[in-house]
C-alpha cells in the first residue's frame, strides 16, 4: 500500500473514529485489555506498531506509537522487519491488527525478540476464526481470511525489508498460535497464551466503515451477551489475544 492509499485510509478512519461514539468505547475495551496483559517488567519501555489513529494514549499513555508512515499523532516510523530498538531494550511490543497483514511472520517474531527484554512481551489482538469469526471475516469484511493460502514463514533470499507491499491473511493468527502446524517454529518463546474472545460489541459495531448494527445506549447489554457467548469460544469467538513472552 503506498504513502497515498495509506493516507487516505487514515483520513478515513479519522472521519469514522471521530463521527462513532461506540467504536472508541469498543476499541477503549481492547486497549485495557491489552493494558492488563503488560509484562510490568521494571523501567518499562512499551511500543506499538502500526499504531494507525494512536488512539492507545488514551489507555496507555507511555506507548510509544509507530507507523509505516508518520502523522501527528505518531511517534516514529518503525518497520516491523526492521526495528530501529537495540537488542533487548522493550519491555512490551502490542500490536492490534497487524500480524495479519505481515507477509512473513516469522521474520517479523525473530525480530520482534531480538528487541525484547529477557521476560518481555509481544501482545497482539487479532481476528479469531471461530464458527462465527468465519462468517463475520469471510463474508462481510473487506479483507481475505486466506485460510487455504500457503503461509511463507521466512522472507526469500535478497528480500529487503523496504519492499513491502499490501498483504492481508486475517486467518494467520489462529493457524499459527491456535494450531499444531507451526508450534516447533515458536520454541523460542519461553510462553505462549492465547485468549479467543467473543467481542460481539466490536463485530456488531460496524468497525470502521460499516453500519453500526446495534444504538450505543445498549452497549453494556451487548457486554453481557459477549460474557455468555464467551462459554462457547469454538463457535463465537470473533477476536484471538496473544501473548509471547520471552
Amino acid at each position: 500500500m503506498g504513502i497515498f492509499l495509506h493516507q487516505d485510509l487514515i483520513e478515513k478512519n479519522h472521519g469514522y473514529w471521530n463521527q462513532k461514539p461506540l467504536l472508541r468505547a469498543v476499541y477503549r475495551d481492547f486497549y485495557r485489555l491489552i493494558a492488563s496483559n503488560l509484562s510490568n517488567l521494571p523501567e518499562s519501555k512499551i511500543v506499538e506498531l502500526g499504531s494507525g489513529l494512536g488512539n492507545i494514549h488514551e489507555v496507555i499513555p507511555s506507548c510509544v506509537r509507530t507507523d509505516l508512515f508518520l502523522n501527528a499523532w505518531i511517534d516514529q516510523v518503525e518497520n516491523a522487519y526492521q526495528l530501529s530498538f537495540v537488542d533487548e531494550s522493550v519491555s512490551d511490543l502490542i500490536l492490534t491488527d497487524v500480524f495479519h497483514h505481515l507477509k512473513y511472520p516469522g521474520t517479523a517474531l525473530k525480530e520482534f525478540f531480538r528487541i525484547l527484554r529477557p521476560g518481555g512481551r509481544v501482545i497482539m489482538l487479532e481476528p479469531c476464526l471461530s464458527a462465527l469469526g468465519l462468517l463475520v471475516y469471510g463474508v462481510f469484511h473487506d479483507e481475505p481470511i486466506a485460510i487455504m493460502k500457503k503461509i511463507q514463514w521466512h522472507a526469500p533470499d535478497g528480500w529487503s525489508p523496504a519492499n513491502i507491499d499490501y498483504y492481508a491473511a486475517q486467518g494467520n493468527a489462529s493457524r499459527i498460535f491456535l494450531g499444531k502446524q507451526f508450534q516447533s517454529r515458536l520454541s523460542d518463546w519461553q510462553k505462549i497464551e492465547t485468549k479467543r474472545i467473543s467481542a460481539i460489541a466490536y463485530a456488531a459495531s460496524g468497525g470502521f466503515s460499516k453500519p453500526q448494527l446495534y444504538p450505543t445506549p445498549a452497549l453494556p447489554l451487548i457486554r453481557k451477551l459477549e460474557n455468555v457467548l464467551g462459554l462457547f469460544p469454538v463457535l463465537f469467538a470473533t477476536r484471538l489475544l496473544i501473548i509471547l513472552e520471552k
